[in-house]
């Protein structure tokens, strides 16, 4: 029962579904390796212990209901970003306005997985309401990186991909505008998952036809996250963007690609977009990695797609969704809120009504030449971040080869374009730096192709042979938090 933290998500609910382990068993072993880890981690800086014994007690006691449909977890622990609501669970968002906030009904995405047999172990670490790369705030500090505890995990979803890295989960929740699914799982070596909007319903949301922020599912390997897809999603009536469950299970679609090796025909890939610079260590391991398909029996070819106007769009939309979602709050305590997000609430105010319109007519504009491009391919691959895991102490991205970043987004942009075609996008880990550190190549996929590109994932990943990496004793020494803000954050 010790070394139950090392099972696969899919191993796992298979003993649960026997009866060869009971929930309980499963939440006590995710409470020691909380506990044996998460010190100099800080994962996980909010736990609901006793309440994740009581829900494991009571799905032994029968006292819930079995769901028996696709993505059954069966009593399966997990982790809750801190940006989720979890009823009875301090939930602060990161913020110091909300430091003793106590929610009385959970996010509708954590309702559903609990109902289909997930249990909250606690609330994982994030930056102030989710923005940026890398996960420090006022009120929890900062998560560190397993892989070398002297680095982030990444952000917004950064406590989750390093409980995962370190095995104090199984599964744990995310969400995504920029790339918090995606930068997490790169940094911390484990699969983030950008779905299509509206495969997993979230809310209850004053904004619920805001299709560019998505929630979906992280996990050690990609099968692992198709489980948990299955437990998330399905129509809500909460959410009008939400779409039905598929008819064949996304754990069904990526087994049947495993046995049949499936493969991209056509994959291009880009290492930048066009739009941005990229480390040589990284586009050596994605462009190497993205090669390998080959062995699949993919054609690879260089991909050339004009993404030159999306970052000043995603940046109008992103400032937009701030004022949307903050401008109430900031009137009265702008004291607490960092640099970084007053100033993309300002940016939000200052906007015009032609900027605004610009970032539509840009964003459609984007989407049609993705369309063109997959006439020709069937997946577009490019790196998930443009470095490895950055040092604790850095709030973000300055510079790199001589090209200085002016914002805290600028430098994510890689995965933030990506959020403007409503594509599916997954992370997934090919290789190492030489310092160790873990890299992660994106994939694209086609308008609705989630199956089909979780499929592709889990065939690559197979190939690669990695995801067994994971999970890893914490290791180095804990960096410093970040530093105060030089102002960089102004463009």
């Amino acid at each position: 029962m010790t070394d139950l933290y090392r099972l696969t998500a899919r191993q796992a609910v298979d003993l649960l579904a026997k009866g060869e382990v009971s929930p309980l068993d499963m939440v006590e072993a995710s409470a020691a390796r909380i506990d044996a880890t998460d010190g100099a981690m800080n994962a996980m800086p909010t736990l609901c212990l006793d309440r994740a014994r009581d829900h494991a007690k009571a799905i032994m006691a029968g006292e819930r209901p079995a769901y028996k449909g696709p993505g059954a977890l069966h009593g399966l622990p997990m982790a809750v970003k801190e940006l989720d609501d979890v009823a009875g669970v301090r939930t602060t968002y990161g913020s110091p306005i909300y430091a003793d906030n106590i929610p009385e009904r959970s996010d509708i995405m954590v309702e559903r997985l609990e109902e289909r047999g997930a249990i909250t172990m606690g609330k994982s670490n994030v930056p102030e309401f989710g923005a940026g790369g890398q996960s420090f705030n006022s009120v929890l500090g900062a998560a560190a990186n397993p892989w070398d505890l002297g680095h982030t995990p990444g952000g917004s979803s950064g406590g989750s991909g390093a409980a995962l890295a370190a095995g104090q989960v199984w599964i744990a929740t995310g969400s995504d505008l920029g790339g918090s699914l995606r930068i997490p799982a790169s940094f911390c070596g484990i699969v983030g998952y950008r779905t299509t909007p509206g495969i997993v319903a979230k809310g209850p949301d004053p904004y619920p036809f805001a299709d560019q922020p998505v929630a979906g599912p992280m996990a050690r390997n990609v099968p692992d996250t198709a489980l948990m897809l299955d437990a998330m999603t399905g129509i809500h009536e909460e959410d009008p963007l939400s779409r039905a469950a598929p008819t064949t299970s996304y754990v069904d679609q990526v087994l049947k690609a495993l046995s049949e090796g499936s493969a991209p025909k056509r994959i291009g890939y880009s290492s930048d977009l066009g739009i941005t610079t990229v480390d040589p260590e990284v586009d050596a391991l994605c462009r190497q990695a993205t090669e390998r398909f080959a062995e699949l029996g993919s054609e690879v070819s260089d991909a050339a797609i004009d993404f030159s106007d999306a970052p000043e769009s995603f940046q109008t939309f992103r400032a937009l969704g701030f004022i949307n979602g903050h401008e109430h709050e900031i009137d009265v305590h702008r004291d607490k809120f960092k640099p970084e997000n007053i100033w993309n609430i300002e940016k939000g105010r200052a906007l015009t009504r032609e900027e605004i319109s610009h970032a539509h007519r840009i964003r459609g504009a984007l989407f049609h030449r993705m369309l063109a491009f997959f006439r020709d391919h069937d997946a577009l691959a490019l790196p998930s971040t443009i470095v490895p895991a950055l040092p604790l102490d850095m709030r973000y991205l300055p510079e790199l080869n001589g090209r200085r970043f002016d914002n805290y987004v600028e430098w994510i942009m890689i995965t933030s374009v990506i959020t403007l075609t409503s594509c599916p996008a997954i992370s997934i880990n090919c290789g190492f730096t030489k310092a160790g550190l873990p890299v992660g190549l994106q994939i694209v996929g086609p308008p609705h192709s989630d199956g089909r590109l979780l499929g592709w994932a889990a065939a690559a990943e197979h190939l690669y042979g990695l995801a067994g990496q994971v999970p890893i004793d914490p290791r180095g020494e804990r960096g410093a938090e970040p530093g105060p803000d030089d102002g960089r954050h102004v463009a």
